[in-house]
């Protein structure tokens, strides 16, 4: 699944640990999604589309 959460992350000038820490994941796990190695689960997505006021699929595309 592809995304362009590095690209949201970039423009509130967040690094990956400061998003880890706003969604409670990892930063280990915001690398994994960034890079495409890791779709998120159903409420992992709904949180970062909520955190950056977009809609899911907004934000991911298959």
């Amino acid at each position: 699944m592809k995304n362009n959460l590095k690209v949201l992350r970039a423009d509130k000038n967040w690094s990956q640990a400061e998003l880890a820490d706003k969604l409670q994941v990892s930063r280990q796990t915001v690398n994994a999604i960034e890079t495409g190695k890791y779709d998120p689960s159903l409420p992992l997505a709904f949180k970062i589309a909520k955190l950056f006021g977009m809609r899911i699929e907004d934000i991911f595309s298959p």
